[in-house]
């Protein structure tokens, strides 16, 4: 078991049970899983993109990425039905705590004039955060690099309300500015 896993057991359950009232821990929200996506439009050009991505996020969150195909033909985009425009890992258990590990402590801090994310949630206790740039993670070689992607990585949470999953994010350590919502 990872330490924010033993961290999330041991700290957030009994804080979360306190601040919201649980009567058993089963009620208190956890997390359950992280989606890391890549959307790769140029990739209908450059096939090479997709190759790339692929190993990109392959290394940035240790388990094997997979492409995602479009769903119909749009002739202005020049896009056909089943071609690969996106890359997209789904992280659960010990792969999604490390994960989440690395990126509070090493990769948001290596970010430019950070202040702090954006701390709006979907209205389901899901929070997705934006990311500009994948050299932020310590995995990438930088040098390797021929393009900058960015990539959105989604925290789905057990929560009922916007106002759980924010507490439960915010004991995780996620940098959240200071105003709520």
């Amino acid at each position: 078991m990872t330490t924010l896993h033993n961290e999330y057991k041991e700290r957030i359950v009994p804080a979360l049970q306190k601040e919201f009232n649980y009567s058993t821990v089963m009620q208190v929200p956890r997390l359950k899983k992280i989606v890391i996506n890549q959307g790769l439009g140029a990739a209908t050009q450059d096939k090479k993109i997709i190759e790339t991505a692929i190993n990109e996020l392959t290394a940035i969150t240790g388990q094997k990425a997979v492409a995602t195909l479009s769903k119909k033909d749009i002739s202005n985009f020049k896009l056909r039905k089943k071609m690969p425009v996106g890359v997209m890992v789904t992280l659960r258990r010990d792969r999604m705590y490390e994960f989440l590990e690395r990126l509070i402590r090493v990769a948001l801090p290596r970010i430019r004039d950070f202040k702090g994310i954006e701390g709006k949630l979907d209205g389901r206790g899901n929070y997705t955060l934006g990311i500009t740039e994948q050299i932020i993670f310590p995995e990438i070689n930088i040098d390797a690099i021929n393009k900058l992607l960015g990539m959105n990585i989604t925290f789905v949470t057990s929560a009922n309300t916007d106002e759980e999953g924010y507490a439960l994010l915010k004991h995780f350590g996620l940098p959240f500015k200071n105003a709520k919502n």
